[in-house]
């Protein structure tokens, strides 16, 4: 199914492709120079919010581009809603690069992966075990769980420590049992029963839904969800991507930290390092023409077939 959007100031079109038992939802930003770029957003993050500032800077410079929803988010099947599967949205990945091979007017040797947050850890196990992938781009990555997670929990209140995981266990049981989930905000203020109560974390609505711009977007997810994600550590596939890695670390990154992508980025075989000041959210923020700048410039270098004629191009903007 395509349907043009007639919302998005540049040329996109809906598209759906299958992932599991259901499908997913995407846009797909036709291109000119032959790559394409694949997108997705954290946790409970649908595509526009996520994705939107980003693929449209892309698209102009002449990629095509694929942002799409996970299972159970935004506009994909799947039920129930506001789920967070792990193995699910990994599989996803996997999916959607794929479908963004068939694409008309994409090469499917020069396929780069963005991820947000969860959806750039993920974007690590799937390029550890997908060759013909290009390149990455992880932008605040989520690279270990186990380190972040404690952090978390000391801008949370007592109470709040000691009720949630009855909250989220009462909800999975229920899940065994077909119950809706119980929802909680993907951000809160200290004391508040959400998925983050950091000091970043409640810049994540003014950062990617400015002026109520994505209205229908539903700012919450399964509490079921968090308890499987807090030993998550996806940065221990780095070592096995074999294509270069942009990693966008936020110095003052209080969600997801900067220490553990620092480490990964060491680790991998091909990386390349871009600090910015702020918080998990400043690539949407104060850094944004900066990171879209130097997130450019990694994608002509990696995808982008050099013409012999034309001047060589300047290294990396940051690094």
């Amino acid at each position: 199914m395509k349907t043009h959007d007639a919302r998005s100031q540049n040329l996109r079109e809906a598209v759906r492709f299958a992932s599991g038992d259901t499908d997913c939802a995407g846009w797909h930003y036709p291109g000119t120079n032959g790559a394409c770029v694949v997108m997705a957003a954290g946790a409970g993050v649908a595509k526009e919010p996520g994705t939107d500032r980003f693929a449209e800077r892309f698209q102009k410079d002449g990629f095509s581009v694929l942002a799409f929803d996970f299972r159970y988010v935004g506009e994909s099947g799947g039920a129930p809603r506001q789920i967070v599967r792990i193995g699910d949205q990994v599989a996803d990945w996997t999916a959607a690069i794929g479908y963004a091979a068939t694409l008309p007017e994409v090469d499917p040797e020069r396929i780069a992966g963005w991820g947000f947050s969860l959806a750039a850890g993920h974007l690590f196990r799937v390029a550890a075990r997908t060759p013909g992938l290009a390149a990455v781009i992880a932008q605040s990555p989520l690279v270990d769980n186990r380190a972040a997670a404690p952090n978390a929990l000391r801008h949370e209140t007592p109470a709040v420590i000691l009720r949630f995981p009855l909250v989220a266990l009462a909800d999975a049981i229920g899940g065994v049992f077909g119950r809706e989930p119980r929802l909680i905000p993907l951000a809160g203020d200290r004391g508040e029963l959400a998925m983050l109560t950091t000091p970043d974390a409640r810049d994540g609505a003014p950062a990617l839904n400015p002026d109520n711009r994505y209205p229908d977007w539903q700012q919450q997810i399964a509490a079921r969800s968090v308890l499987p994600l807090l030993n998550y550590r996806p940065g221990r596939s780095v070592r096995r991507v074999r294509c270069p890695i942009q990693f966008v670390v936020c110095t003052e990154d209080r969600s997801v930290l900067a220490a553990p992508a620092y480490r990964a980025a060491e680790q991998a075989r091909e990386s390349e390092l871009v600090r910015i000041p702020g918080g998990h959210y400043a690539p949407f923020l104060d850094q944004h023409e900066q990171v879209v700048a130097a997130e450019l410039d990694f994608l002509r270098r990696q995808l982008v077939v050099a013409d012999p004629n034309a001047p060589e191009r300047a290294g990396p903007l940051v690094g």
